[in-house]
């Protein structure tokens, strides 16, 4: 019997790839009216004290905030669509794992169920070339002001932490099932997912890996 994971992740795989084909190549425009092009978008990253790295035409940068008394640590990026009218901004989260059967179908359907609560433009997506799932935002790209942008980011960080319990890879695996350690001896597997988006408390500086 075939799981319904085989329909699920295809869905939201087939979200990334159209996104992907209108991310290209930017329009050049004008920065007076608060519409940017792939230079200003750059510029406007680091005016409001970010360092972004570009790769192709893509900014990457790491963006930190404090959410309802968390901090969190985020991996985002920035990049134009091909035609210079939007600008698409992703946080990058967990790696899926890479046996479809440990990936349940209920999770998938939370996170596309999130894609129509969420609205303003955020979706969850998953790509392909890094088996990651990211939480995207579009904007139309015009009066955008360093202020606006930080509002955006600061959006987009606010939706991933509400969501944390859906897109937490290690949310997933029921608690008996976690690998532990024996007679004091560390187990190899502990530890090892990878999460771009981190959190810790206010309280301490534990991260929830």
């Amino acid at each position: 019997m075939k799981s319904i994971c085989t329909f699920l992740l295809p869905a939201l795989l087939l979200s990334a790839t159209n996104a992907q084909q209108t991310q290209t190549a930017p329009a050049p425009a004008s920065v007076t009216d608060g519409t940017l092009n792939e230079q200003s978008l750059g510029d406007t990253l680091k005016s409001i004290g970010l360092k972004p790295q570009k790769t192709d035409k893509r900014y990457d940068f790491a963006f930190k905030t404090s959410v309802r008394g968390e901090e969190w640590k985020f991996s985002m990026s920035a990049v134009l669509s091909r035609n210079g009218e939007s600008v698409w901004v992703m946080a990058w989260l967990d790696e899926i794992p890479e046996k479809s059967s440990q990936v349940p179908q209920l999770a998938l359907l939370r996170l596309l169920a999130a894609n129509d609560r969420m609205g303003n433009g955020k979706f969850f997506a998953y790509i392909p070339a890094n088996r990651r799932f990211v939480l995207q935002r579009v904007v139309k790209n015009k009066g955008l002001s360093s202020q606006s942008m930080t509002t955006v980011l600061q959006d987009l960080a606010v939706s991933v932490a509400d969501e944390y319990p859906n897109w937490s890879v290690a949310k997933w695996a029921p608690q008996n099932s976690q690998p532990v350690a024996q007679d004091n001896v560390p187990n190899p597997t502990l530890g090892n997912r990878t999460q771009t988006s981190e959190k810790a408390s206010k309280f301490g500086e534990r991260k929830i890996q």
